[in-house]
């Protein structure tokens, strides 16, 4: 992987743990997360006229991946609620792999190699760690673990769809176009509150869809740079940087036992991707 690659990967995953600081810190989060699919969507829309159409076999895994992805900002609205940054996003990113991993292992019959299940084991041990902290809300961790089915369940319908698509391009903005679904409904449903949010929450939460999209998108422009496997495992970093993020902007504590926890999450989840 060269330097400008590996800088890219750094900065998708900095974005993306930048973005759930901001979903954390706003005065409304279901409002929010509804204006990161708005943030999502709306550039979407307006490249929809530029991209290939995905094949036709696409749009089943496209409709059930809006539909997964409902639920993903549900289960985060719920795991924010409860728990810090520092400690739901560890969970909640670094468990998902490890599903997917032993899913594959049980449903598609695939053997796990010594490595990987030394990254199962490394990851868990991260986990366990943090669920040991002190006054961690038991409430936080249980969201953050359904939170991480989502994220597994996602990253299995998409990684299905866009190799059925024909244009993963395509795929990728019609997906994140479908999302104006979300929007709407998360947004029709709270309107009263909607109406309410102030500037501020408006603006942290239309950049935050517009920072979660362009870490997508770097990402995936990596992976047609350097082998997918080193992109994946460089990316789980974003664990890392929303450990520090919470600990050193957000004040989150105890601080050492929660970077060493998200550091340790980071490796298993880099070992599981490159086994």
């Amino acid at each position: 992987m060269s330097t400008t690659v590996l800088l890219i990967v750094l900065l998708a995953a900095l974005l993306h743990a930048l973005w759930n600081a901001l979903v954390k810190t706003s005065g409304d989060r279901a409002i929010t997360l509804g204006l990161v699919a708005t943030g999502h969507c709306l550039p979407a829309l307006a490249l929809l006229p530029f991209v290939p159409i995905p094949a036709a076999e696409a749009f089943p895994f496209i409709i059930a991946s809006t539909v997964i992805h409902w639920a993903y900002y549900y289960g985060l609205n719920i795991a924010y609620r409860f728990g810090d940054l520092s400690l739901i996003y560890p969970i909640a990113r670094g468990t998902a792999p490890v599903m997917v991993a032993l899913g594959a292992m049980v449903w598609a019959d695939e053997s796990l190699s010594l490595w990987a299940w030394i990254g199962i084991l490394t990851v868990s041990a991260g986990i366990m760690v943090l669920a040991a902290i002190r006054h961690a809300d038991k409430r936080g961790i249980a969201a953050a673990l359904v939170t991480s089915a989502v994220i597994a369940a996602y990253s299995v319908v998409d990684g299905i769809g866009i190799r059925v698509s024909g244009a993963p391009i395509g795929y990728v903005v019609w997906l994140f176009a479908a999302e104006i679904f979300v929007a709407v409904f998360v947004i029709a449903t709270r309107f009263n509150r909607a109406r309410k949010i102030g500037q501020r929450s408006l603006v942290l939460g239309l950049t935050g869809g517009l920072i979660s999209g362009l870490a997508y998108g770097l990402a995936l422009f990596a992976k047609t740079l350097a082998p997918i496997g080193i992109v994946s495992a460089v990316r789980e970093t974003s664990v890392i940087f929303a450990a520090l993020i919470g600990v050193i902007w957000l004040r989150e504590g105890p601080a050492n036992r929660r970077l060493i926890a998200a550091f340790v999450v980071a490796l298993g989840v880099m070992i599981l991707a490159l086994s």
